[in-house]
């Protein structure tokens, strides 16, 4: 393996594959830290990326992680998905059933030279909160519990690049919304990179700085993941489920009115009974378009709390009588989806000044 301390730190996948029915085909030069995520419809090639990566998919072409040279057909290189240092998490835990909790994630550190080895397995067991999980079998855990332990198990092998191919798909929400702050955890304190499989809107916007949007085994578009949400020439800002996310700071937060204020380049939003941040905190901010709509002056005596003066800076057609409009403040992006009657009867027009009001802001962080 070809690793140097000053190569720059990212991951590239130079691949192609070729299947009766379909045909993957990428050329990806992806953010060797943070999470992420592969995503689109069914069927369009992100766990075949995914296990290409890892070398359980023999694909054709080149795969760097931070240096590490896996693949490289040009010359002749290949490293088996054993020699790869890597961490994967199925759907499904897959954890051996016969083995306690402990003993599973310590099948991952067994197989992992103590050269290589920089994940300390106490830290993991502490992020994971998984501590009192360790004597017992898989049998008895929850799904949420199981997958804590095979993720601790991943990163047992201390691996320059975990890869999770849909890890919460199997949960119910409340089982989700119990994992995902760990992930959190583990992205503060553990530097190794993440490729996230998922068909979830709701989880990209949650965890992915990055994202790669897939269509047919082709990349349709990657980038920084708040600014592809927005894009209208995109399948994401379509529809009823659109959002748009505002990287945000925490301003102040008043616990008599559980009010929390956070600023953006571009103005303020105010949430209601979100969990208290300390002022400075960086979140992130999903505002669905659904849930935003447009006033040709600004309000007054409204119930809503967030009002912003926007620009519109462009409109485009959207299902069943709909249209999406891109509304800019600052250097922020917001969607709205209004009736193509409202648009018409307001005049509504692309550059035109308005007043966007925002019904509904959630807190991803």
């Amino acid at each position: 393996m070809n690793a140097s301390p000053q190569a720059e730190r990212h991951i590239t996948a130079r691949l192609q594959l070729q299947r009766a029915d379909f045909a993957l085909d990428v050329d990806l030069q992806l953010p060797g830290q943070g999470v992420t995520a592969l995503f689109g419809p069914s069927g369009c090639g992100k766990t075949t990326l995914l296990r290409s990566i890892a070398g359980l998919e023999r694909a054709r072409g080149a795969v760097t992680v931070n240096g590490e040279r896996w693949q490289d057909d040009a010359a002749r290189h290949w490293l088996p998905t054993h020699q790869r240092a890597l961490g994967y998490v199925f759907q499904e835990a897959s954890l051996f059933p016969h083995l306690t909790a402990e003993d599973n994630i310590r099948y991952g550190l067994r197989r992992t030279p103590q050269a290589r080895q920089r994940v300390a397995l106490e830290q993991v067991i502490e992020l994971l909160g998984i501590a009192q999980l360790l004597p017992r079998k898989p049998s008895t855990l929850s799904g949420g519990e199981r997958q804590r332990v095979a993720i601790a198990r991943a990163l047992a092998t201390s691996p320059r690049v975990l890869l999770m191919d849909e890890p919460l798909s199997a949960l119910d929400a409340q089982r989700k919304a119990e994992l995902l702050p760990y992930f959190d955890k583990l992205q503060a304190h553990l530097d190794i990179p993440v490729l996230y499989v998922s068909h979830s809107l709701d989880e990209v916007a949650r965890l992915a700085s990055q994202l790669v949007l897939l269509r047919a085994g082709k990349v349709m578009a990657q980038g920084e993941t708040a600014s592809l949400l927005s894009r209208l020439d995109l399948p994401l800002a379509q529809g009823d489920t659109a959002a748009a996310v505002v990287p945000a700071t925490v301003t102040a937060h008043d616990a008599a009115q559980h009010l929390t204020t956070a600023g953006f380049d571009g103005g303020q939003l105010r949430l209601v009974g979100s969990q208290a941040h300390q002022p400075g905190t960086a979140v992130r901010l999903r505002i669905q378009a659904r849930d935003v709509s447009v006033a040709l002056t600004a309000p007054r005596d409204s119930s809503i709390l967030n009002v912003l003066p926007v620009v519109i800076a462009a409109i485009q057609p959207d299902a069943q009588g709909h249209a999406m409009l891109q509304l800019q403040a600052g250097t922020t992006t917001l969607l709205a989806r209004l009736s193509l009657h409202s648009v018409q009867q307001l005049g509504l027009q692309v550059s035109q000044p308005v007043f966007a009001q925002v019904k509904g802001v959630a807190l991803l962080d």
